[in-house]
């Protein structure tokens, strides 16, 4: 019913973010973050590729409908009630999972630039000696 609204608001939320540490990129204001403005990007990319898609979807079985309220099942005080618990649980979750998936993601890329520095670092010891 609803629960792409939830990866939706996450995915506007890491845009935001990311925008606001590419303005402070720009700046240059010698603080290194934690995670970099292309990894935050990556999510926000993910976020919005799967809400997209879930919309879709909902829109394929005619649960979102071109006029107020949009979404089909908020019609009633029953359905708004059911719709709610479908946002808390499956598009919590789903936001979750993404979330954790790219967290792994960054960490391999990570590890593989890592990797790939090591012996970089070793040759230019070996050059310098």
């Amino acid at each position: 019913m609803a629960c792409f609204l939830v990866p939706a608001a996450e995915a506007a939320v890491t845009t935001i973010a990311a925008q606001v540490m590419e303005n402070r990129e720009n700046e240059g204001d010698g603080k290194k973050p934690a995670v970099s403005v292309r990894e935050v990007k990556w999510l926000s990319k993910m976020l919005w590729g799967g809400s997209l898609l879930l919309m879709f979807e909902h829109l394929w079985h005619g649960e979102i409908a071109p006029w107020s309220p949009f979404i089909t099942a908020m019609t009633s005080q029953a359905d708004k009630m059911q719709a709610l618990h479908e946002m808390s649980t499956v598009g919590v979750s789903m936001a979750l999972a993404v979330t954790a998936v790219w967290g792994v993601m960054v960490g391999v890329s990570r590890a593989i630039r890592k990797k790939a520095a090591a012996p970089a670092a070793v040759q230019s010891e070996s050059a310098q000696q």
